[in-house]
Parts: structure tokens; C-alpha cells; sequence
């Protein structure tokens, strides 16, 4: 409490901010996966078609490694789900979920590389024009700002030290 008789913080356990903080990160990871999922069956099925073997080399080793990102990062934001399962009743909830907040992290690092891989795939083949590489990077700087400028400017303006944990 603050000298006014207002809350200068939440009053909670470390069980209890462990419980709250998995029940966000659980909602945030369910965005990220849906999205994942999508993509990566989406990138699954270009092999199939009948154009994918016409595509140039660089263009097949684009898919190929998109391929790989896609599916890096559907393991690393479906991993909390499996980590959250597997320790789930053995007490370590604080530490389970630190761990699950780097692999969401990692996760949408991967996703950030399996969209711009992909983008540039689907532009490349779409059109053989020079601005292609110049469209890719401006869609990675939009997704640069809205996922990680944004958010560490607003935690470093609007976190104050005693937030800071």
C-alpha cells in the first residue's frame, strides 16, 4: 500500500504470480501456435504441386528452409504445452514458466524467420522483380517494430525499478 491507500503493486505468492503469469503466456502462445499451425500445413502442401518442381533452384532451397524454420518453430511454441504437462504437480511452476517464456520467445524468433522466408518464397515466385528483396524488408521491419519495438519501449518507459522483477 502507498501512503494515499492505493496498491502499489499485486499481493501475491510466487505460486500465485507463477499461476497467473502460465494462464497469460498459455493465451499469448495460443495465438502464435494458430498461426504457426496454419502456415507450416499451408507450406507442407507446396511440394505437392506440380509447379514446385519447376521452381528454380534458389527457390526450392528458400522452401526448404522455410519448410525447416516453420516446422523449429511449431516445436518451440507447442513445447510449453508439453513442458507444462510433463511437470505439472511437481512444484517447479515458477521455474516451468520462465522456461516456457524463453521457448515462446525462441518460437516467435523462428516464426519472425519462417514468415520472411516465406514471404520472400511466395513474392519471388509471384513476380521476378528487383523490389522484391526491398518489400520482404520492409514487412520485417513492420514485424520488427509491432513484436519487439514497440513492447521494449513500452516496458522501458512505462516499467518503474520496483516492476522490474
Amino acid at each position: 500500500m502507498t501512503g494515499e491507500g492505493q496498491r502499489s503493486g499485486r499481493d501475491e505468492t510466487e505460486e500465485e504470480r507463477a499461476d497467473r503469469m502460465w494462464g497469460e503466456l498459455i493465451q499469448e502462445v495460443r495465438v502464435a501456435q494458430t498461426g504457426v499451425q496454419i502456415l507450416f500445413g499451408f507450406l507442407l502442401t507446396v511440394v505437392f504441386q506440380p509447379k514446385y518442381a519447376r521452381l528454380p533452384d534458389i527457390d526450392q532451397h528458400i522452401y526448404i528452409v522455410t519448410v525447416v524454420l516453420g516446422a523449429c518453430a511449431t516445436g518451440a511454441l507447442i513445447g510449453p504445452v508439453s513442458l507444462h504437462r510433463l511437470v505439472s504437480g511437481r512444484r517447479v511452476k515458477p521455474r516451468a514458466v520462465r522456461i516456457a517464456a524463453r521457448l515462446t520467445f525462441v518460437g516467435l524468433v523462428l516464426l519472425l524467420a519462417t514468415m520472411t522466408s516465406a514471404l520472400l518464397l511466395i513474392l519471388r515466385v509471384a513476380t521476378r522483380d528487383s523490389y522484391v528483396p526491398w518489400l520482404v524488408a520492409g514487412v520485417v521491419a513492420w514485424y520488427l517494430v509491432c513484436w519487439y519495438g514497440l513492447p521494449l519501449w513500452a516496458r522501458r518507459r512505462h516499467t518503474t525499478g520496483a516492476e522490474n522483477r
